[in-house]
């Protein structure tokens, strides 16, 4: 079967993946409201197209944080990916670099800093999750540094793993023949049977639960590299992130796997806007499965987006090809997107191609636009 769009990967990840590993990817926290709603949010956003604009040349590239990209989209932190695919991270950094994108790399990726610099020239940002030794984080984001990755995306919305009762029911643990590569020398790579899940069991005993802006302060004594705070959801701490030295926001519910209810990414996503008053720039990570998806979220002033599982789903189904494949899907949709709204690059997309159905108060007729 052909594959047309991105969605259709989920369903062959679910063929060709292990129960326990397709549910680890796939699920959500609680009773996985959230995880609906990060894809409802998107179709309560209609456009408003204008017309007879001259789209013949469409320009899609942009910067994040000084390196320039091909398109807005970009790759998420994902957990494990040799779970998905032997060559794992290594066949998403290439997919990446081919792309001329970013990817991110997770701390407990299944192959490391080092591996995945060797793939080869490409951009890439290290997901950070602060451990309870210090040393350990230290020497982790130093070897991020040394390996060529260019920032720190500082995970701030985990002090404890959010429940997901697909991994207690399957009792989830990584495969004894893989391991969290970048904690490997460090005794601290491989993870435990426990009576519910061993990934929640590894982080009460491992993630520093006492972690607070000034840690994130902290962060900036010992790397040069720009930080990221990924998990800001309110207008508050997006101000505090700045004064912070933050060098950037990702606006995220963890893939809707911590806090259950709280709002979808792209609900959340002006509020950090309007709070960060363009003094760093603010991403979307959550939710994205089509370009029009890409658009709405630059239309509500994000400077690009992070995709998670279309990458884990694609790689399960197809490996590297299938990596490239969903960039490449969402890269023609969102051209495609821009063309039919009359924008000719990323700056001309404005808040006035779109119209939320939260910008009414409810009982008030709609605006006559």
């Amino acid at each position: 079967m052909e594959i047309t769009n991105v969605t259709e990967y989920e369903a062959i990840a679910k063929q060709k993946l292990p129960k326990m590993v397709y549910d680890y990817y796939a699920s959500g926290a609680e009773d996985q409201w959230t995880l609906q709603e990060n894809r409802n949010a998107f179709s309560r956003i209609l456009f408003r197209p204008r017309i007879l604009i001259d789209v013949s040349k469409i320009d899609m590239s942009t910067t994040v944080l000084g390196f320039k990209i091909s398109m807005p989209i970009m790759i998420a932190p994902t957990a494990m990916q040799k779970m998905a695919h032997p060559e794992g991270e290594y066949a998403t950094a290439r997919a990446a670099s081919a792309a001329g994108t970013i990817m991110t790399l997770s701390s407990w990726a299944t192959s490391s800093v080092e591996e995945v610099a060797s793939t080869g020239p490409g951009i890439r940002f290290f997901q950070l999750y602060v451990y309870r030794d210090r040393n350990v984080v230290a020497q982790l984001v130093r070897r991020a540094e040394r390996a060529g990755f260019k920032a720190i995306a500082l995970t701030v919305d985990t002090p404890r793993l959010g429940r997901r009762e697909a991994d207690i029911k399957n009792r989830f643990t990584l495969p004894p023949f893989l391991t969290l590569k970048n904690f490997e020398g460090l005794d601290l790579g491989k993870m435990d049977k426990a009576d519910d899940s061993g990934l929640a069991s590894y982080v009460a005993g491992q993630i520093d639960r006492t972690l607070s802006w000034k840690d994130v302060q902290w962060l900036q004594t010992i790397t040069k590299l720009p930080i990221l705070v990924k998990g800001v959801l309110t207008a508050e701490d997006a101000r505090i992130a700045v004064q912070a030295g933050a060098a950037g926001i990702i606006v995220s519910n963890h893939g809707a796997r911590q806090l259950d209810y709280v709002p979808s990414t792209i609900q959340a996503l002006e509020e950090v806007v309007k709070a960060a008053q363009g003094r760093v720039p603010v991403f979307l990570d959550g939710g994205v499965r089509r370009g029009t998806d890409v658009f709405k979220a630059l239309a509500l002033g994000a400077s690009g987006i992070f995709i998670g599982r279309p990458v884990v789903f694609s790689l399960a189904a197809e490996g590297e090809a299938g990596v490239r494949k969903v960039l490449s899907m969402l890269r023609e949709e969102f051209e495609l997107t821009m063309a039919l709204s009359g924008c000719r690059s990323l700056k001309e997309i404005t808040r006035n191609h779109i119209v939320t159905d939260w910008d009414t108060p409810k009982g008030l007729p709609a605006p006559r636009l």
